[in-house]
């Protein structure tokens, strides 16, 4: 019953519509506007089970991985804004053009994005169609080991916290639709809770 009411808001918009009101919500209690007014972009592939259809599946060369590919924009508070899901194999220039259309549509306050170098010029290019500014940050050839890239960290903040949950750290879904759908990070902000994730160890009464 559950995911049956989840398969009927997600193909009816439902859950896109409760997503874009809880956002503005923690970007109100944060004290930002209710729409943002700039976005990160950023890919992650990752597994998929064997009931996703061969069509909606591939390798990923550079991640020299297989399964799906999820381009994410997300706010300067690392809430998701929009979500673009993909074979591995489709490359991340044709996933960020694909988000930046998507965001256009429907955030026009977004005029402003950072992206990585993975991205190129490609995308960069397209601020003459959906009338966003698309800087590529890049890293400092001269820095050793671990450095966070100005606004690029939060790409990864937003693309670390669904690698929390079981149903997102592996792609189950048959449609790629399904993986689309994030709200628990928002939803948790809101209510205040730090609700053990599926790796947290099991608690053993005593």
């Amino acid at each position: 019953m559950v995911y049956y009411s989840f398969g009927r808001w997600r193909d009816d918009g439902t859950d896109q519509t409760i997503h874009d009101l809880l956002r503005r919500q923690v970007r109100k209690r944060a004290g930002r506007a209710e729409d943002p007014s700039a976005v990160v972009l950023d890919t992650q592939t990752v597994h998929t089970s064997l009931n996703a259809p061969a069509d909606t599946t591939g390798p990923d060369p550079r991640r020299k991985s297989r399964g799906r590919k999820r381009g994410i924009d997300s706010d300067v508070l690392g809430l998701v804004i929009a979500v673009v899901v993909s074979a591995a194999g489709v490359h991340d220039n044709a996933i960020g053009i694909a988000l930046l259309d998507k965001v256009a549509a429907a955030n026009p306050s977004v005029t402003k994005a950072w992206a990585d170098a993975g991205v190129k010029n490609a995308v960069a290019a397209r601020r003459a169609g959906p009338g966003i500014e698309v800087e590529v940050v890049h890293r400092d050839p001269h820095a050793l080991g671990f450095t966070p890239l100005p606004k690029r960290w939060m790409a990864e903040q937003a693309c670390g916290t669904p690698m929390l949950h079981r149903r997102l750290a592996r792609d189950y879904a048959t449609l790629p639709a399904s993986s689309a759908s994030m709200t628990d990070n928002m939803t948790r902000r809101l209510a205040g809770t730090t609700t053990p994730t599926w790796r947290d160890p099991l608690q053993v009464a005593v």
